[in-house]
Order: C-alpha cells, then structure tokens, then sequence
C-alpha cells in the first residue's frame, strides 16, 4: 500500500473495541459483537502504513499496532512472506483474526491422549474480509500459512490480552509442548492518535 493511510478507522476500532469490553462482555458476545469491528476493519486495504505491513525473508512478522492501556486486548498486523507458516500454536486467550491482504488458511488441530497434537477436520480459508475466531473454549490450536506461494498476505489479528507478552505454547510433531513468548517485530507504534490532519482539513484558510 503506497501513500498516507487513513488512520481514522483503526482508530475508531480501538475506541469502539475499548467501549464494548467496558461493558463487561462474556466471551461469546465478545466473539460475536467484537467480530464485527475487525470485519469493517479489513474491508478496505488502505488503514495499514507500510512500516506494518513489512515481509521479512526469514519468517513472518508480528507487528503490534495498538494494546490497550491495561492489556485487555492488543491489535497487531501478521504479515506472511510467500508460503511462510507459523508452527502449530496456542494463544490462551481469545482472538479475532480479518483478512486484509491476500489469503491464509488455519488448519486446526487438537491433541491427543499421547500428548501429540494433530489436524482436526479441514483447513479454513480465509480471504480478504473474512473473519475468524479463536479461543480455548471453541478451538484454539491451529497451523496458519500463507495460500499464496507468490505474494505477501496480510491479516488483522485482535487478542484478549497482550498477546506478545503471553505465555504460549508451540506443538512439535515428536510430541511434548513448548512453551514460547512472542513478542513483537516492530519497536515502534503508528500513531493513532494524532488528529491535526483532519482538523486542518476542516479548518478554512
């Protein structure tokens, strides 16, 4: 994406997500009523400035684009070179994954009494604007690939926590858990917040 990003509606997400957990959701609202912000979110692909929206030859990117200020939930960008993958991981919080850019598919997986986890049912393709949701109480381990062998894809991923800094777990083929953290790819924040651009615009000469 060339040019300035329209950071007025990343910034009406994070407000609108902010005012819904005040109300003291359950999960499933949380899911079904949160799960409509991301999908207007990801409709159009010109709210990511490019310093997000990054590949990186060796792996895929987590970018955090915004945590809330008492890490009730946090906003990050994952952004997925030509074919990479993540390993089978859990998040132990709930999540809302939008597409932005491109295709993935998440392969769910589920583990068995020997300890070893493995793929459960078929792979979920998701396409720009589409929307899924994770959680331990409805399915929270899977594997997430690129679909395109050829292009960047990027999704649009709000967690219930600060998901960086939570304590996860990946799942080897050979069997036992891992535990793993997984910070973020950027060191810096976009500002959200800075509204001088659209007061100049309505401010007559």
């Amino acid at each position: 994406m060339s040019g300035v990003p329209a950071v007025a509606p990343p910034r009406e997400f994070v407000v609108a997500f902010g005012r819904l957990l005040d109300s003291g959701p359950n999960e499933p609202r949380i899911l079904s009523e949160g799960g409509a912000l991301p999908r207007r979110l990801v409709a159009r692909d010109d709210r990511l400035p490019d310093a997000f929206a990054q590949p990186d030859p060796a792996r895929y990117q987590q970018f955090l684009l915004h945590a809330d200020s008492t890490e009730r939930f946090s906003v990050v960008s994952f952004v997925w070179g030509p074919g990479q993958a993540t390993p089978v991981h859990d998040h132990t919080v709930w999540g809302l994954i939008g597409m932005l850019r491109g295709a993935e598919y998440s392969q769910g997986y589920a583990v068995g009494p020997d300890g070893r986890a493995r793929p459960q049912g078929k792979a979920v393709r998701l396409d720009a604007g589409d929307v899924e949701a994770v959680s331990p109480r409805i399915g929270d381990l899977h594997r997430v690939h690129n679909a395109h062998a050829d292009r960047v894809s990027i999704s649009i991923h709000v967690y219930g926590a600060n998901i960086g800094a939570v304590r996860r777990h990946t799942y080897p083929a050979e069997g036992a858990r891992k535990p793993f953290v997984s910070g973020y790819s950027n060191s810096l924040l976009p500002n959200l917040w800075d509204r001088s651009a659209e007061l100049r615009s309505t401010t007559s000469a």
